[in-house]
């Protein structure tokens, strides 16, 4: 089998209305896209600051413009009107840990995408308008919280899959980096994750990022597997062409690692399936 889960159906424009894609039609699209890739589960995971609940959690400058919609009636829509597996991507706010948890735990997820997009007040990895390296952190002190937070964020137990595991190189040579080997980063997530067993995402997303690369990096994931974690597979899609994209390229790496099973969810209950695509 294979596996999309962190999938956007609605636009990020923050004035699109939800109700023109929160559709079955819309819904349909993408499982058209996920049927010509081969993957057999498909999820949709929308991002938490689209939804005005959310803003009881953390009243971030970004979540205040993006927060247009009604997580129980996204919830409703996808429960009732698609056979999508339903997921949220959650970001870590640290300090926010049992806001977080109410939140998600006040819904019947089948997964729960977890993120780190904001390195606080400090600034945004991805996000131009909030950029953090503007905010005279240097690379070191960014990549080292980064991950040291990739670990906290595990060890909540509020999610279920590590979303794009070193966003942190998002720009690639467009933003300062450290030098030498970045293992060193990575270990900072290292007892985290063993200690959670939480399934790290495969995400093809960085292909089409700047940096052009999987998320995250070969030795991130070796560390990641010899910790004993499991891999999902997704491409963060945020349209319906981009379903699937790179898998090839993903696959490719889990081949060479050794892996041939991937999680899925259910209920938020995980079990693992072998790899393969399913037939047309």
């Amino acid at each position: 089998m294979l596996t999309d889960y962190h999938v956007h159906i609605r636009p990020d424009d923050p004035n699109a209305a939800a109700g023109d894609w929160y559709t079955a039609d819309n819904a349909a699209r993408y499982w058209e896209a996920a049927a010509e890739a081969g993957i057999g589960e498909l999820g949709v995971s929308e991002h938490i600051y689209r939804f005005d609940e959310a803003l009881e959690v953390w009243d971030n400058p970004l979540w205040r413009e993006f927060a247009r919609d009604d997580v129980d009636r996204y919830c409703s829509f996808v429960r009732e009107e698609t056979d999508l597996r339903l997921g949220i991507e959650a970001d870590y706010v640290p300090g926010r840990e049992d806001r977080m948890a109410s939140f998600l735990e006040a819904r019947d997820w089948d997964y729960v995408v977890g993120s780190i997009h904001f390195l606080g007040d400090a600034g945004a990895l991805d996000e131009e308008r909030f950029d953090i390296w503007g905010s005279g952190m240097g690379a070191e002190k960014i990549w080292s919280t980064y991950f040291t937070w990739l670990g906290e964020l595990a060890r909540t137990g509020s999610y279920d899959i590590l979303a794009h595991p070193d966003l942190v190189k998002h720009w690639g040579p467009g933003r300062p980096a450290p030098e030498g080997d970045l293992r060193r980063y990575y270990e900072l997530a290292a007892d985290g994750l063993a200690e959670s067993g939480i399934a790290v995402e495969l995400s093809t997303a960085g292909l089409r990022k700047p940096v052009g690369e999987l998320y995250p990096s070969r030795e991130f994931l070796e560390m990641a597997i010899e910790a004993g974690c499991p891999v999902a597979l997704s491409s963060d899609a945020h349209r319906p062409e981009d379903v699937g994209a790179g898998y090839d390229q993903a696959l490719e790496l889990l081949a060479s690692l050794g892996v041939g099973e991937l999680a899925v969810f259910e209920g938020r209950q995980r079990r693992l399936v072998p790899i393969g695509a399913e037939e047309q």
